[in-house]
C-alpha cells in the first residue's frame, strides 16, 4: 500500500539520507528517522529528534565549521544507523553500538580512508618526485592518483551483492527526495520517474574533497613523505569544510550551467554508487522520509 504526504503544505528545508542495510536513513533538521524492510516484509521505523548541531550553537553554523561539524556529525549517526539496521534486517533484538564498539568504527573508518585515499596515493606519487619539478603538477598527479584509488574501490565494491543492495537503497533515497523538493505527492507513481542522482549527494562530496585537495596541498610545498602524509590528515577538517559549502552553492544554484559543469564530475560518479530501485525499496524510503518531517506534514 503506498504511503502518500503532502510537502507542499510544509516549509521546505534539505532533507538528507543515508542507504542502509534493507532500509534508508532520512534526516530532517528536526529528527532522524530510519526505515528498514524486515525478512517478513514489514517496514519498522526508528524516529529520534534530534536537530542538526548548526541549529543548536551559532558556533557550529559558521561557514567551513558547519562542514567539519556535519562530517563527524554524519558519521557517528551513520555508524548507528548501520547497526541498528543490521539487527532489525536480521531480525533480531536490538543491540546498541556501545560508546567503545563505536570510537573502534570510527577508527578503523578513518584508517581506512587515510590509508587508501591519502598514504598511498602520497606514496605512489613520491616514487616520480624527481621527475616532476612543478609543486602544482606533482599535487595533480597526486590527485589523479587519489581519484583512481577512489573509483577502483568503488567499482570493486559495487560488483558485491550486499553492496549492490545498498545501492539501490542509495537510489531510493534519492528519487523520493527529489520528489519531495519538487513539491509532489509521495506516491510511488510520481517518485519513479526521477533520477537517481542528486547533487547534494555524499558521493559528490567525497569527489569535491578529492577535487580541493589538489588545490590546499599545493600551498604545502613538497616536503618528505612522512611530513607530507601528516600534514594533508591535518588539513582533512579544512578540505571537508570548504567541499561542503561547495555543494551547497552548488545545490543552491544547480539549474546554472556553471555549477552544472562542476557538479558533473559527482553525478556522473553516482552512476556507480546509486542503482535504480524496485517499489519495495521506494516504499522503505517513503517510511523514511515521513518519519523525518514534523507531523503537520
Amino acid at each position: 500500500m503506498e504511503q502518500k504526504i503532502k510537502p507542499e503544505k510544509c516549509e521546505k528545508h534539505n532533507v538528507g539520507g543515508q542507504a542502509i542495510i534493507e532500509g534508508v536513513m532520512m534526516r530532517s533538521p528536526w529528527k532522524i528517522s530510519i526505515a528498514v524492510r524486515k525478512p517478513n516484509g514489514t517496514i519498522v521505523t526508528d524516529i529520534k529528534e534530534k536537530p542538526i548541531l548548526s541549529k543548536t550553537n551559532k558556533f557550529f553554523a559558521l561557514p567551513i565549521v558547519r562542514g567539519v561539524v556535519n562530517m563527524v556529525d554524519s558519521l557517528i549517526i551513520g555508524l548507528k544507523a548501520l547497526s541498528l539496521s543490521a539487527t532489525l534486517a536480521m531480525d533480531e533484538e536490538e543491540e546498541k553500538l556501545s560508546a567503545f564498539d563505536l570510537s573502534i568504527a570510527m577508527l578503523l573508518a578513518f584508517g581506512l580512508f587515510v590509508g587508501l585515499f591519502i598514504a598511498l596515493p602520497t606514496f605512489l606519487t613520491s616514487r616520480i618526485d624527481h621527475y616532476i619539478h612543478s609543486t602544482i603538477l606533482y599535487n595533480i598527479v597526486e590527485g589523479l592518483i587519489r581519484v583512481t584509488i577512489f573509483l577502483l574501490y568503488l567499482y570493486i565494491i559495487s560488483r558485491m551483492k550486499d553492496i549492490k543492495r545498498i545501492f539501490e537503497y542509495h537510489g531510493a533515497e534519492h528519487k523520493t527526495i527529489f520528489a519531495y523538493e519538487n513539491g509532489k505527492e509521495l506516491t510511488l507513481e510520481n517518485i519513479r520517474k526521477y533520477t537517481t542522482h542528486h547533487p547534494r549527494c555524499g558521493t559528490n562530496w567525497l569527489m569535491i574533497v578529492m577535487i580541493i585537495s589538489i588545490f590546499i596541498f599545493s600551498f604545502l610545498g613538497r616536503p618528505g613523505i612522512i611530513t607530507r602524509i601528516i600534514s594533508r590528515v591535518a588539513l582533512i577538517p579544512i578540505v571537508a569544510g570548504l567541499a561542503y559549502e561547495a555543494i551547497r552553492l552548488l545545490s543552491k544554484y544547480q539549474d546554472r550551467g556553471l555549477a552544472n559543469i562542476l557538479a558533473y564530475p559527482g553525478l556522473l560518479l553516482q552512476r556507480i554508487t546509486t542503482q535504480e530501485p524496485d517499489d519495495s525499496q521506494l516504499e522503505v524510503a517513503v517510511a523514511a522520509l515521513k518519519g523525518s518531517l514534523k507531523e503537520e506534514c
